[in-house]
């Protein structure tokens, strides 16, 4: 059985259409080029061997999911420096619309523009915008982002934020930034990229106060993972009564281990119900996206 069955059997199995996906990643080559790079340097943010799996061109990439099953997934663009996002969220205007199964997507910088872009984007159609608080350095609750969570918040857009302190903390990561934006934007409808590890705890809390936050898997429960930043096993009964607020993410193309072994860490995950598993990977996102 090859990787495109394996992966299919375990949503068929569940009596599912297929997988929503939240944590992908589509970018203009040249960026993603330079993402690839950064990981075979093994850079700081990184600090240790990572294969990319799937390196292959982009028709290949998105050949590859469909073959599993997604029906949905995403094109996390992420801006590191200014004068950045606004060209990013234009390239992805383009990658939408030839690709729709894609779940149309945006980003943003604290600059004085931002406000600007993203309301254009919130036009044009964006369901989903992805912020990366380690990799953009940037604290969330820079007034320049003021606006920008306004409007988000006033749209009712998710946003996929990369905010826990894993691989490698940095200056603004960590659940207190969260706490304190969402003290101020309570309507916000964040997805906190991989489970928030390595502060699972910590963002498993604000997914009990906020009904609007919602936790990606990505990556959390693999051997990869599990090595160096273990999900709390006593928490285990508080993410599955979190059933609802609990989104399956990969992180594909770059993860350095088969995207059927991703799925299979999380659907074997100890006391869960086949009730969880198709919420998980399935009707969660479907619901939040509206897919029908």
């Amino acid at each position: 059985m090859d990787e495109s069955e394996k992966v299919r059997k375990i949503w068929s199995d569940l009596g599912l259409p297929g997988i929503v996906d939240v944590h992908t990643h589509f970018m203009p080559k040249n960026v993603m080029d330079k993402v690839w790079q950064y990981f075979d340097s093994q850079g700081p943010m990184i600090g240790r061997e990572w294969p990319i799996t799937y390196r292959a061109d982009e028709a290949q990439r998105v050949a590859t999911l469909r073959e599993f099953g997604v029906r949905r997934f995403s094109s996390l663009i992420y801006a590191h420096k200014p004068d950045m996002a606004a060209w990013l969220n234009q390239w992805a205007v383009g990658f939408a619309k030839d690709t729709p199964d894609c779940l149309h997507t945006a980003t943003f910088f604290p600059e004085a523009q931002a406000a600007a872009y993203v309301a254009d984007a919130i036009t044009a159609g964006t369901e989903v915008f992805k912020a990366h608080i380690q990799v953009g350095n940037y604290d969330p609750n820079d007034p320049l982002l003021d606006d920008v969570w306004g409007l988000i918040e006033d749209a009712g857009v998710p946003v996929v934020i990369h905010c826990g302190s894993g691989p490698v903390p940095g200056e603004f990561t960590g659940p207190d930034p969260i706490a304190k934006l969402l003290v101020r934007y309570p309507r916000l409808v964040l997805i906190v990229a991989h489970m928030g590890m390595p502060e699972y705890s910590d963002f498993l809390d604000l997914a009990e106060r906020y009904d609007n936050v919602r936790l990606d898997t990505t990556m959390a429960f693999t051997p990869f993972v599990e090595e160096t930043m273990p999900f709390p096993t006593g928490e285990v009964n508080r993410l599955k009564a979190l059933g609802a607020h609990i989104l399956f993410g990969s992180d594909f193309p770059n993860i350095p281990y088969g995207y059927a072994e991703a799925v299979h860490h999380l659907i074997d995950l100890p006391g869960i119900d086949d009730t969880w598993r198709r919420a998980v990977l399935h009707d969660n996102a479907a619901k939040l996206f509206g897919l029908r």
